[in-house]
Order: structure tokens, then sequence, then C-alpha cells
């Protein structure tokens, strides 16, 4: 996927301990919030820290995330105060970031998923090579809430899906 979409470098991290709340509701820490069940606590805060890292390690003063306005209405995470406060956080931890600076740029956080599928389309993306799906596999499973988002996304945009099977 990444010699598609011209990426130089790819870095994996595994970071097998983040589960969604629906999978640990119940827990002490979780109980008494009211977060839908694909909420992951901290993710972005992680997410963006570990962006930063290799960010700070390479030089580069801009890291580019793919957040859009419906993520907005429903995880505080993705908010504009979100990423001041978080921009905050790294210039504090990093003389480098303080010296030359850090972007955070969200080009499509004011589009809705729908649009996004629409202007992916427009741009030539090759969604056979997207993932959506929460679970992990080979393939979507179609059940869960990525998959239901995702389907919703190409329906409302009016464009076929090439990884949605003719019966879901």
């Amino acid at each position: 996927m990444g010699k598609s979409g011209g990426v130089v470098e790819h870095r994996f991290v595994s970071i097998p301990e983040l589960k969604e709340a629906g999978d640990v509701m119940g827990s002490k820490g979780l109980s008494w919030m009211t977060v839908p069940a694909t909420y992951i606590p901290m993710k972005n805060a992680i997410y963006y820290s570990l962006a930063a890292a290799y960010a700070e390690e390479k030089g580069s003063d801009l890291i580019i995330g793919g957040h859009n306005a419906d993520d907005a209405r429903v995880f505080e995470d993705t908010s504009e105060e979100f990423f001041a406060d978080l921009r905050k956080t790294l210039y504090d931890a990093s003389p480098r970031f303080r010296t030359n600076g850090l972007v955070i740029l969200r080009p499509l956080s004011r589009l809705s998923k729908s649009e996004v599928v629409r202007l992916a389309a427009e741009l030539g993306v090759p969604f056979r090579l997207t993932w959506s799906c929460n679970r992990a596999g080979e393939v979507h499973c179609w059940k869960c809430a990525g998959c239901a988002q995702r389907r919703e996304a190409f329906d409302k945009a009016g464009i076929k899906d090439p990884l949605r099977p003719k019966k879901v």
C-alpha cells in the first residue's frame, strides 16, 4: 500500500493493549463513562505522540491527520481544542519543535465522511487499498461501527465500494 501512496518509509508500531470501550466496558476505569463502543482511551494522544516522536527523529515539522467532521461530533480527541493543547504539549516536550516549529494539518476536518469519499474518488484514491474495519483481519467484517460508517459514507456519496460484498 505504501508504494501506491508514495510513502518512502513505513514504520510499524505494535500497540496490542489498546482496546475499544465496547471490549472493556464494566471495567473500573470506563464504567462511569458514556462513550461510543468504538472509543479507544487516549488513542489520538498516543498516535500523535508517536507521530511527533517520528517527526522529531526525522527532522520533520509537519504531521498530517485524516480526521473528518463526523469524527469531531463523536470523539473529543479530534476537536480543535484537543489539537491546540496537544501542539502546546509537544512544543513543551521537544526542543526541536520549540526551535523549528511543528504543524499538525487536518485537511479533511471540515468534510463529512461521504464528502471525503467523493473527494477521494475525484483524486483517484485506490479504494481497494483502504481499510475502515475496527477489527483485524484480511477482509472487512462488515459488522463493526467502522464498516457501517464506511457503507453509509459510500452510499451517501453515490460511489460503489470495491471492497463491499454484494450481499452487505
